[in-house]
């Protein structure tokens, strides 16, 4: 029973973690309309920041700084939204697809560069350790205060994001979104708007890096496999209702309930079976999209319907 009751709240903590990352792309997808499909990199680069900063030192990658956790979480932020003001000057003004063509290609990039330089992230080997809140308490109590400390945290993202929602910078952002026209003849800047949805978004999921990173107590560059890192992401965000940032924390935690869901069927496949899981999964995913975006394509809680008109 006892095993039962962690392996939940290990769910529940990897489900808070996706819904920062959620709230992070409906920031930039679901109240701004960017098309952001470079998610894992700055994942990534939140995640390898706090690392470098709150392991000990190693002599396999750049580290040893031994920082509070916290300030750890706060630099992961501030790095990844220093690296993302450059990419939205480049690729902001594209548009639609082209703009998640070269965001898909930044964040490969980073990958490759978080992969190969090993002197500072410790190439594929990763970094670890990486110190975690509650390291040296009992197990069981250390999971339920960590549990508690990624809800508080998705609690803070979720009422800033609130705030910023309903405050008249967020219906700007909706304004930009549903009719880019209208809003640039009202004389509002149309591409710093862009930039600075975009660099919030971004900051968000560096944070979301770094809490993964905490959870984990190690990372490496299969922690940044676009499927769980990227389009995973973005299932949670349709499927739980893009521009309400309720929907973003439901469908996070509802998608992630599937995916950890199969692994346990999977461990009652005949062999033959059990060894194409992971294709099974996938499929599952890209099933669970394929119904949502037929029958649901607004989400389980759909934006409220004075921001909804106006986006193709």
């Amino acid at each position: 029973m006892e095993g039962i009751l962690l392996y939940l709240v290990g769910v529940l903590a990897l489900g808070g973690i996706y819904a920062i990352l959620t709230l992070g792309l409906n920031a930039n997808w679901g109240f701004t309309g960017l098309l952001n499909i470079g998610i894992a990199g700055f994942f990534a680069t939140g995640a390898y920041t706090s690392a470098i900063l709150t392991s000990p030192d190693s002599a396999l990658y750049l580290g040893g700084f031994g920082l509070p956790i916290w300030l750890g979480w706060v630099a992961s932020m501030l790095t990844a939204g220093i690296i993302a003001w450059p990419i939205g000057k480049i690729c902001l003004r594209l548009r639609s697809d082209y703009l998640a063509i070269a965001t898909i290609g930044i964040a490969e990039l980073l990958r490759l560069v978080y992969r190969n330089e090993a002197w500072l992230t410790g190439g594929s080997r990763g970094i670890t350790p990486i110190p975690r809140p509650f390291d040296g308490w009992d197990p069981i109590l250390a999971q339920f205060l960590f549990l508690l400390v990624v809800a508080l945290v998705v609690l803070a993202v979720y009422l800033a994001l609130e705030r910023a929602a309903t405050s008249p910078w967020g219906r700007m952002m909706r304004a930009v979104r549903d009719n880019e026209l209208a809003a640039n003849a009202m004389g509002k800047d149309i591409e710093a708007r862009r930039l600075e949805a975009f660099v919030l978004g971004c900051m968000i999921m560096g944070l979301g890096g770094a809490v993964m990173a905490s959870y984990l107590k190690f990372f490496g560059p299969d922690a940044t496999d676009p499927l769980l890192a990227t389009f995973l992401v973005w299932l949670m965000l349709i499927l739980g209702g893009s521009g309400n940032n309720r929907g973003a924390v439901l469908g996070a935690i509802l998608v992630w309930f599937i995916w950890s869901g199969t692994e346990i069927v999977t461990g009652f496949l005949p062999d033959v079976l059990a060894s194409r899981a992971a294709y099974l999964r996938v499929f599952l995913i890209g099933l669970l999209l394929q119904l949502v975006l037929r029958f649901r394509p607004e989400g389980l809680l759909p934006e409220p319907l004075h921001g909804r008109k106006g986006r193709g």
